[in-house]
């Protein structure tokens, strides 16, 4: 198959709907592939370092490797004809680092996805397709959103899409417009 495939990575914060639309996304495509970060690092079975309560130089080390695994994936996956979408909560100079270069020269479509925080918390209260009580978020989130500046994303060429608004299909025909 060629190496046309585009390769996605989502971004936002917990509770924006980044698996929802990532799944949705790669159902457009006749071959897509959905990788959580999130999945990756929860194959760890003994010594799993999660961010919450406390981030730590091994929860650093351990996104690295689940985001080293992701990219490398995502280019095998990508060269075999899959669109592939990465979702993960990151930051733009850590996308350019541990995803832009490894992927060269795949195009990388960056979406940021940005709910309003209200959005963010009751998409969150709401989530089924987690282990733990996502209660435990509602901090994170709000720090998260705060953080995560538009404009920031845009100036290192992501797509910013407001979700708040639309459904699932609308979200995902906005980030496709960016694709074209």
């Amino acid at each position: 198959m060629p190496n046309k495939a585009p390769i996605f990575l989502l971004t936002g914060t917990p509770g924006a709907g980044k698996t929802s639309v990532s799944n949705a996304l790669m159902k457009r495509f006749p071959f897509g592939l959905h990788i959580p970060v999130d999945n990756l690092r929860e194959w760890v079975v003994s010594g799993l370092a999660d961010p919450v309560p406390v981030w730590t130089a091994e929860t650093t080390r351990q996104f690295r490797l689940a985001r080293n695994a992701a990219a490398h994936t995502a280019r095998l996956y990508a060269d075999a004809g899959f669109a592939v979408v990465i979702d993960d909560v990151i930051w733009p100079h850590e996308a350019a680092e541990l995803f832009e270069e490894p992927l060269e020269p795949h195009a990388l479509h960056k979406v940021l996805l940005r709910p309003d925080l209200d959005s963010a918390q009751a998409r969150n209260a709401t989530r089924t397709n987690k282990s733990y009580d996502t209660e435990g978020l509602r901090g994170l989130i709000e720090v998260v959103h705060d953080a995560m500046l538009p404009s920031e994303y845009e100036a290192a060429g992501w797509a910013v899409v407001d979700s708040t608004h639309l459904s699932l299909e609308e979200t995902v025909d906005e980030i496709l417009k960016h694709l074209a």
